[in-house]
């Protein structure tokens, strides 16, 4: 019974992994300039009537979409 173990254990071959890689499944994150950001931000602040108090929430806003895109 050993001996059957030993050769089922030898004519056993690695598996390839079929995983992608984490470089192949997701690419770079673009990083969007300064004025990128802020002309989106801008956008954002005149589509939403110019409101004061926005302005952060304007920039993170524009700062997450041109990287997610």
């Amino acid at each position: 019974m050993p001996e059957t173990v030993k050769a089922v254990k030898k004519s056993m071959k690695p598996r390839k992994s079929t995983a992608m890689k984490s470089s192949e499944t997701q690419r770079p994150a673009k990083t969007p300039t300064h004025e990128e950001i802020a002309q989106l931000a801008y956008r954002f602040w005149t589509e939403g009537g110019c409101q004061h108090g926005r302005a952060e929430d304007d920039w993170y806003r524009a700062q997450h979409e041109l990287q997610s895109a």
